[in-house]
């Protein structure tokens, strides 16, 4: 049976200024989108800034889409309950943010080759954290950190998320390697039998959609491929399609 393919809109390339209005045109629309993607940014993990926790919590009040809430931040350990309060359905940390020092900075993502036995202990308490709030834990992995780094962490995972762009802006293409990555990382969680929705984020659109969903991703983040088009809910649908056909 092929896997039933989830779309999380990211609200990143979505107009600030009209996101009320933004978010109920798909949430509203024939076929809705399964979760709204919220990248928080911190402006030293990643080289961009975005939003915060009453931004997420404001979000909440306007549609009953789920919030898959992705923290792109330093010091997740501070900070995770302020987005639990605020409502997210998901939380994500990223893997590299457990080492201290470990921010990708201006021009580059942070990589992880190798965790020491702290830095597992804590990611494995954040996801605990996550859980016992009722949300569901997920774990991020930048593009050039070795996907067996996630091994440690499966058994208390609901998601992985895999970035196919470096992480801080939005508009990027497509990670050559990433579709093998993301098989690699569909294969463990299969032969685990774990029920681990797996994630891709970045140069996701009516073309890479369907490698990603043949490559395993069940849920496909897309920004500026639905937000960036002149008619969002027609360039979800053409996504969703195409997947279909393929």
């Amino acid at each position: 049976m092929p896997r039933s393919i989830q779309m999380a809109p990211s609200i990143l390339s979505s107009d600030y200024l009209n996101l009320q209005s933004e978010i109920e045109l798909l949430a509203l629309s024939d076929e809705p989108p399964e979760w709204f993607h919220i990248d928080v940014m911190d402006g030293h993990f990643v080289p961009n800034l975005t939003i915060g926790p009453p931004f997420v919590r404001a979000l909440k009040r306007i549609t009953e889409v789920p919030l898959d809430v992705h923290v792109m931040i330093e010091n997740p350990a501070d900070q995770l309950d302020w987005y639990l309060d605020a409502g997210a359905d998901t939380l994500t940390v990223h893997i590299e943010s457990l080492r201290p020092g470990a921010a990708g900075g201006l021009g580059f993502s942070a990589t992880l080759l190798d965790m020491s036995e702290e830095e597992i202990e804590l990611g494995l308490a954040l996801l605990q954290r996550i859980r016992a709030a009722g949300t569901l834990a997920g774990l991020s992995i930048n593009p050039a950190t070795p996907v067996k780094l996630l091994k440690p962490f499966y058994p208390h995972l609901d998601l992985v998320l895999l970035m196919s762009v470096h992480p801080g802006f939005g508009g990027q293409s497509i990670i050559e390697d990433s579709l093998d990555r993301l098989s690699e990382i569909r294969s463990e969680i299969d032969a685990l039998g774990a029920p681990i929705l797996l994630e891709i984020d970045g140069g996701i659109d009516v073309n890479t959609a369907p490698l990603a969903a043949k490559a395993g991703a069940e849920m496909l983040v897309a920004g500026n491929a639905i937000y960036g088009q002149p008619d969002p809910v027609a360039a979800m649908q053409a996504i969703r399609a195409a997947i279909t056909k393929s």
